[in-house]
């Protein structure tokens, strides 16, 4: 019997070429996400689902139920990335990353995992990212967003785990995933704006790292092979050779000297 997946944030991204891969790899998915409305599509289900709103998680969970029972893995793909510098971020703004990118997952734990433990297994995947290791100008409220699901997926993991209930954190690097659908400027970015030079420098980089990013097909497909196997490690890490390069300088470098490589590299 097919195993049953839940994911959010499936209608674009990184969320829809996961969801994608895991029905071609034959596990039974139940897609969620703000845009879809209930229906069934290539091989999966779509359902509504804004995980920052709880009447909708209520929804999208007694539906999936009915669908598909209990969940055997729960994907928290949703996410929102907002531009801008740290200093100029409104309150709303850094609200709404930080409610969707974090909240909105462990919203979607809260209501899962009860599942996983009456069943005594289960497995939660959490869509980190590189970001979630070290921090890139005017990505402020992102990386934010990030950490916090390190550090609480570690926490997680060790609670779960006397219940059979297996935690996993996916930190992609940049990938050719149309982010442009899901990424804003910060209102705050406006001409007058003495970060606004650098911004814009460093915006146009991480626009052309994204243009020229992995593959977000092989990340879907890699995600499908570990969920096959008996065992899932506690990080699958999926990124360029220069951005894994990164992390592990950004641990063994003194801070000034790190930060004057990343500085460079967005000044460029």
């Amino acid at each position: 019997m097919a195993s049953t997946v839940w994911i959010s944030g499936a209608s674009s991204g990184l969320g829809l070429h996961t969801a994608r891969a895991l029905e071609a790899a034959g596990f039974s998915v139940i897609a969620g996400a703000r845009s879809f409305s209930e229906q069934k599509e290539a091989g999966l289900w779509q359902l509504p689902l804004d995980v920052t709103d709880e009447k909708s998680i209520d929804h999208f969970v007694e539906t999936a139920l009915s669908i598909g029972g209990a969940p055997d893995i729960l994907i928290n793909c949703a996410g929102v990335l907002i531009l801008g510098a740290c200093e100029s971020y409104a309150p709303d703004e850094l609200r709404q990353v930080l409610e969707t990118n974090f909240l909105g997952q462990a919203a979607m734990i809260s209501r899962v995992l009860p599942l996983m433990r009456q069943r005594g297994k289960g497995r939660i995947v959490n869509f980190s990212s590189v970001n979630g290791l070290l921090g890139i100008p005017f990505q402020g409220a992102y990386v934010a967003s990030k950490h916090a699901i390190e550090g609480y997926s570690e926490c997680l993991a060790l609670e779960c785990r006397p219940f059979g209930v297996e935690v996993m954190l996916v930190e992609p690097g940049d990938h050719r995933s149309g982010s442009k659908n899901y990424r804003r400027i910060s209102r705050g970015m406006g001409e007058e704006n003495p970060y606004k030079p650098a911004f814009e420098t460093a915006t146009q980089r991480i626009a052309w790292d994204e243009a020229h990013g992995c593959d977000p097909d092989k990340l879907g497909r890699k995600i499908a092979k570990v969920l096959k196997k008996r065992h899932m490690p506690r990080r699958l890490r999926v990124a360029s050779l220069d951005q894994h390069l990164a992390v592990w300088l950004h641990d063994l470098l003194p801070a000034w000297l790190f930060d004057w490589i990343i500085g460079s590299y967005y000044r460029k």
